[in-house]
């Protein structure tokens, strides 16, 4: 019997050719898109973030262009509820989020596989540079790196559970960005030529603690900048207009470049230091997901990323709670940050992740 899939169509090339794909490999497809998000301020032209109303249309084109069924799922209040509110009360809560692996999480490969289900679909397929392979051996499902190591997105998936995997197909695991955009400019996709997304859909100018305070109702409350030995440096606008790591915008002179350590929240402080001060040999993980496997029974050594585009460094990984786990680094590492994703990698594979809880050096 032919295989039904539903294509998360963004609206983007890569999803585009991903349903291209499908139907070249014999699947009986259809488009969907999520609604996420409704503001006059995410459809501007020139905008690069996601879910713009000109990307459904884009979508509906190149469904319209494959013969295809499409569909738009309005999904607003699941988007409110685990991005948007998660957004906002980490930041306020001293973190720096990552929105995009929230919206993967709870919206593309749970709402949407729900989504899908329903409609009687076997898999949900998205443009993600990924691929799914089965363990011979266990029969669970592993998450690898996408061929095109420059456009990798593993990083992002790192929290995808075993029923997700099992239902999900990344076609274009095996592909470059060039080939997807010729194959794109041959089929006389709309979209082939079109920018990738890089903007947060619902903060297209990436004012975040402006965004936070209209969205939420809470004025930041001004407060001190401090060394790690407590002298106040200067006043700050609030905490939230900060992310670990920060040099730029702090208006503050002094001899040598100072860059944000950590926040106090307790305080209303937010710590500044040197380049030195930035660096943890380890930190601990939490909200884990593990892909190979269901616990760590000991160490192990892998690979871990703490922020998307960073180099994986060599470290340790073990388990010290049903839900934590302590990574040390072998060589200390910069601006570990509360909020991120910490990702686990054994060379391609990735072994799972979880959200940075806190520095434990």
């Amino acid at each position: 019997m032919q295989k039904k899939a539903i294509i998360a169509m963004s609206g983007g090339v890569d999803s585009s050719v991903a349903a291209y794909l499908m139907i070249q490999a014999g699947y009986d497809c259809a488009g969907a898109t999520m609604k996420l998000y409704d503001k006059p301020q995410c459809s501007q032209p020139g905008d690069r973030s996601c879910c713009t109303p000109s990307d459904t249309e884009d979508a509906r084109n190149v469904a319209a262009r494959l013969g295809i069924l499409y569909y738009v799922f309005p999904m607003h209040e699941e988007f409110r509820h685990h991005v948007i509110d998660k957004f906002a009360s980490t930041y306020l809560n001293g973190g720096t989020p990552n929105p995009c692996i929230d919206c993967n999480r709870f919206l593309k490969f749970d709402a949407l596989i729900k989504k899908a289900q329903e409609l009687g679909a076997d898999y949900i397929v998205s443009g993600h540079y990924a691929q799914i392979q089965q363990d011979p051996d266990t029969g669970r499902y592993l998450l690898k790196k996408g061929l095109d190591h420059t456009k990798d997105q593993s990083y992002v998936l790192y929290s995808m559970t075993q029923d997700q995997l099992a239902h999900t197909l990344f076609p274009l695991g095996t592909y470059t960005k060039a080939e997807i955009r010729q194959i794109a400019q041959e089929q006389g996709f709309i979209n082939a030529d079109k920018p990738d997304s890089q903007d947060i859909c619902f903060v297209p100018d990436g004012d975040y603690a402006s965004f936070i305070e209209e969205y939420t109702g809470r004025t930041s409350v001004p407060g001190d900048f401090v060394n790690k030995e407590g002298k106040v440096l200067g006043t700050h606008k609030g905490h939230i207009h900060y992310t670990i790591g920060q040099r730029r915008g702090l208006g503050i002179s002094a001899p040598e470049s100072l860059y944000v350590c950590a926040k106090s929240l307790k305080d209303n402080q937010v710590i500044l230091g040197g380049k030195d001060d930035l660096m943890s040999s380890s930190c601990l993980v939490g909200d884990i997901n593990l892909i190979p496997w269901d616990h760590l029974d000991g160490p192990v050594q892998c690979k871990v990323k703490t922020r998307y585009r960073q180099p994986e460094q060599p470290a340790t990984i073990e388990q010290i709670g049903e839900n934590r786990i302590r990574v040390t680094f072998q060589e200390p590492q910069r601006a570990v940050t509360p909020g991120q994703a910490a990702v686990f990698y054994d060379g391609d594979t990735v072994l799972g992740g979880g959200t940075i809880l806190a520095e434990d050096a």
